[in-house]
C-alpha cells in the first residue's frame, strides 16, 4: 500500500478523482474538492477536511481514523463499510447521506442533523451524540452502547433491535420511536415504573 504523510492538498480540485490503496497521514485536505470522488480501501489517518466538499463522492470500505470534518459539505456522500473511528463531524451539511453499515465508534457527531438516515447495523460505540438530530431514523441492530446521548432527538425514529446499554432516556426526546419489548422495560425502570 502506497504512503503519503504530512501533504497538503488545501484548496486542490480532486473532483472525480478515484484513490484506491493509499494510506494518508496528517495530510490537510482543508477546502479541497472532492466532489463526485471515489475511495476503495484507502485509510485516512488524522488528516483534516476542514471547509471542503465531498458532495456525491463514495467511500467503500475506507478508513477515516482520527480526522477533522468541520464545515464540510457532505450533501449525497456514501460511507459503505467505513471506519471512522475517532473522527470529529461539526457543522457539516449532511443531508442527504447515506451510510452503510461501518464502524463510527468514538466519533463525535454532536448537534449533527441526521434526520431520517438508516443507520441500521452501524457501530455506534461511545459515540458523541450530545444534541444529535435523528427523528426519523432507522437504528435497527446499531450499537449505541456507552454513546453520550444528551438532549438527542429520537422523535419517530426506530429504536428496535438497537444496542442501547448506558442509554438515558430521561435526556432524549423519544416522541412517537418504535422500540421493542426490552426496550420499554428498561425505559419503565428507568421512570420508576412498577412492572407487575
Amino acid at each position: 500500500m502506497a504512503e503519503v504523510v504530512d501533504v497538503s492538498f488545501e484548496a486542490a480540485d480532486l473532483r472525480g478523482r478515484t484513490f484506491a490503496g493509499t494510506d494518508f497521514v496528517r495530510c490537510r485536505f482543508d477546502e479541497a474538492v472532492l466532489e463526485d470522488a471515489v475511495s476503495t480501501a484507502v485509510t485516512f489517518t488524522e488528516c483534516t477536511f476542514d471547509g471542503a466538499e465531498l458532495t456525491n463522492s463514495l467511500h467503500r470500505r475506507s478508513a477515516f481514523l482520527n480526522c477533522s470534518f468541520v464545515r464540510v459539505g457532505l450533501r449525497g456522500v456514501t460511507w459503505d463499510g467505513c471506519k471512522m473511528t475517532g473522527s470529529t463531524f461539526w457543522e457539516c451539511r449532511t443531508q442527504p447521506m447515506s451510510i452503510n453499515g461501518g464502524d463510527w465508534s468514538y466519533v463525535s457527531l454532536g448537534k449533527a442533523n441526521l434526520r431520517g438516515l438508516d443507520l441500521t447495523g452501524v457501530r455506534l460505540v461511545e459515540a458523541n451524540l450530545t444534541g444529535t438530530d435523528l427523528t426519523g431514523a432507522r437504528l435497527g441492530d446499531t450499537d449505541l452502547r456507552g454513546a453520550r446521548t444528551g438532549g438527542i432527538v429520537l422523535a419517530e425514529a426506530d429504536l428496535r433491535g438497537a444496542r442501547l446499554d448506558g442509554f438515558d432516556p430521561r435526556t432524549a426526546d423519544l416522541r412517537g420511536a418504535h422500540v421493542d419489548l426490552g426496550h420499554a422495560v428498561a425505559f419503565g425502570l428507568t421512570f420508576g415504573v412498577v412492572l407487575d
